[in-house]
């Protein structure tokens, strides 16, 4: 008979072992591994490098012989492979998912500061520095020490399914496909705990509640069949990018930032505006440490709440990129045939991207000054996440659990960028509960230089997952 109790500040010592002498070794190889996500490698398929992190993570698992645990990598036909593990119950009719990936970001080598490097790993002052360490490399290392730290006090634990992917990076474009294969395997769970997220600060557990979606596309403005002679021409022919400036007029107010697109200006319920207040009086504005201002640039408000809310609920548009102009060096005087500009918008989490993405084309393709030719293509669509109330066990359990290893209890974050399946889950799996969390805090800057991966954040968390995990195996009611 498995126990029913469990001690989280057992596990929490059981772990600190666990990741110091097994998980960060084998992090710290991982991050060795410059598999980019395919979105930034198209050789992904073909150079091996994807091939060599999912054979490592999946060696390693295999190495800690976890009692009943199976592990199988999966492959469906042209899509990159998934991890996925399994355990039966112990003393519990209950089944949880987890979730994980192993792809990273491209690696900005040039840009990291001196001594470290994207795939080299560096343990610096409790920090494992390195690409995809912290995102979301570890997430496999979490849910095994997690699993450890069950079987170790003999507690019961619900049926477990696992799926590491390597596409997440890329926008997850496989992994519906991989649950809907996978659908008879895994079940019907009732919890479900995503470990790709971020944390206000490294002093409490903090809970996911909503995601922002994204829409991405390319706005072209042509005016010319070819380039002439911007003395001759200007003055007589509309810039391509003037153009361009007029049509982000229709779409983003100058002055406030505010993307003035109706379907994207719905009102923020208010207890999540409560939320955001709650999560403003933790953080303060400490906040904004993490961000690298340079000089005296100064935040669009000064406001914690707004800026908050900004982030996290409301719509915004980023310009990631641009064609057609040469470098300042090369720029001569020349009336240029067209500009490119890539727009990205964030997209509310209680918006459909689809939707979005099509009044934006509407908006941005009607009637062209000039009659310029004018096209925006979009990329990609995917819709946010809002997460259902926590039920009572689990906010208890979570409280409890941040308090007992922390000494604080949890706090709540939205996040303003995009997990792009928890959509898919939650409408594949409606009455399931989620745990949204991670170890992405203050300057861990995932995406850009100097990630890293914040050692005793990591054994905390995965202490408090294991005794979520513990607590609902003992639901009786699905």
């Amino acid at each position: 008979m498995a126990a029913q109790t469990f001690d989280i500040k057992k596990a929490l010592t059981t772990l600190s072992s666990f990741y110091d002498k097994s998980a960060i070794p084998s992090i710290s190889k991982y991050i060795e591994i410059p598999n980019q996500s395919p979105a930034f490698d198209p050789e992904w398929a073909t150079n091996g490098l994807m091939e060599q992190a999912i054979t490592l993570l999946s060696e390693w698992v295999k190495s800690e012989n976890v009692p009943g645990l199976s592990l199988e990598i999966i492959r469906l036909e042209g899509r990159t492979p998934i991890i996925f593990m399994t355990k039966d119950a112990v003393n519990s009719n209950q089944t949880v998912l987890m979730y994980g990936h192993l792809d990273k970001q491209p690696p900005l080598t040039e840009a990291w500061e001196q001594g470290l490097h994207p795939y080299k790993a560096v343990l610096r002052d409790g920090k494992l520095y390195g690409r995809g360490g912290a995102d979301d490399g570890y997430s496999t290392y979490a849910c095994i020490g997690a699993i450890k730290a069950i079987l170790e006090q003999g507690a019961a634990h619900a049926a477990i399914r696992i799926i590491i992917e390597a596409r997440e990076e890329s926008g997850s474009q496989d992994l519906e496909a991989y649950v809907n294969h996978l659908k008879s395997r895994i079940g019907v769970p009732s919890l479900i705990v995503c470990l790709d997220s971020g944390c206000g600060n490294y002093e409490q557990f903090w809970l996911t509640t909503s995601l922002r979606g994204a829409v991405m596309g390319a706005l072209n403005v042509k005016v010319l069949k070819e380039a002439v002679h911007s003395g001759h021409a200007s003055g007589i022919v509309p810039s391509s990018f003037r153009v361009i400036r007029k049509l982000l007029e229709r779409i983003e107010d100058v002055d406030t930032g505010k993307v003035i697109v109706p379907v994207v200006m719905k009102e923020i319920p208010e207890f999540r505006i409560q939320e955001q207040r709650e999560t403003a009086a933790i953080l303060g504005d400490h906040f904004l440490d993490e961000y690298p201002f340079f000089g005296n640039t100064q935040p669009m408000s000064t406001d914690p709440v707004e800026l908050m809310l900004n982030r996290n609920w409301r719509a915004t548009l980023s310009y990631t990129g641009i064609d057609g102009v040469p470098s300042v060096s090369a720029g001569g005087n020349v009336l240029r045939t067209d500009t490119t500009l890539k727009l990205s918008m964030r997209v509310p989490p209680h918006v459909p991207a689809n939707d979005a993405a099509a009044e934006l084309k509407s908006i941005l393709e009607k009637d062209p000054p000039f009659k310029a030719h004018v096209e925006f293509n979009v990329s990609g669509a995917m819709s946010g996440w809002a997460s259902p109330k926590l039920a009572d066990w689990l906010e208890q359990e979570i409280s409890t659990g941040s308090t007992a290893v922390f000494g604080k209890k949890h706090a709540c974050l939205g996040e303003g960028g995009s997990i792009p399946f928890m959509g898919m889950l939650g409408e594949l799996f409606p009455k399931a509960q989620f745990v949204i969390t991670g170890i992405l805090g203050p300057a861990s800057n995932a995406h850009g230089p100097n990630e890293f991966l914040h050692v005793d954040m990591v054994k905390k968390v995965t202490a408090v997952v294991a005794g979520i995990l513990v607590k609902h195996a003992q639901l009786t009611e699905n």
